[in-house]
């Protein structure tokens, strides 16, 4: 089985990036164990690089409260129709806001040659929310990451990939 930097990533999230941030282990040993669970020196540097930016990231705050989103000819050859329209379900519905959803676009773009599939994009979407103070809870419940906006509950289904 290929390892690449999305299976470090997810690996991440797992073990300590959906619990307690006081009681994280130092990122040398952090990485020390990514190495020997058979994780590539390169892909552990990509992803821990990739959560580095992604938690530089500054709340966006749109001028207009609404947005109309037009995909580049770059971004439709990373993300099928599949994965365009679900990004569009979760802003519609709320989930994402217009923000959220250039930040998890910005977050799949710099992962683009790591084959972003749908259930990749789903992951990606969990990071950036979970990464945005006051936006979501997220819990873990029945084999599913279930989302928590207010009143309004959103379960995501992930499959790992092989």
């Amino acid at each position: 089985m290929k390892e690449d930097i999305f299976d470090v990533l997810i690996y991440l999230f797992e073990n300590y990036l959906d619990g307690d941030s006081e009681n994280y282990p130092d990122t040398d040993v952090i990485a020390s164990e990514l190495l020997e669970a058979g994780f590539q020196q390169p892909d552990v540097n990509k992803a821990f690089d990739w959560l580095e930016s992604l938690a530089e990231i500054e709340s966006i705050s749109p001028s207009v409260p609404s947005s109309f989103r037009i995909f580049s000819n770059q971004e439709i050859a990373v993300f099928d129709l599949e994965c365009r329209d679900f990004l569009m379900f979760l802003e519609h519905s709320g989930i994402l806001t217009p923000a959220n959803r250039e930040i998890a676009i910005d977050r799949a773009m710099v992962l683009q040659d790591e084959n972003i599939t749908l259930d990749r994009l789903k992951w990606i979407v969990l990071m950036v929310l979970l990464s945005q103070p006051g936006d979501s809870a997220a819990f873990f419940q029945n084999g599913r990451y279930r989302l928590r906006f207010d009143t309004y509950f959103f379960t995501l289904n992930f499959e790992r990939t092989a």
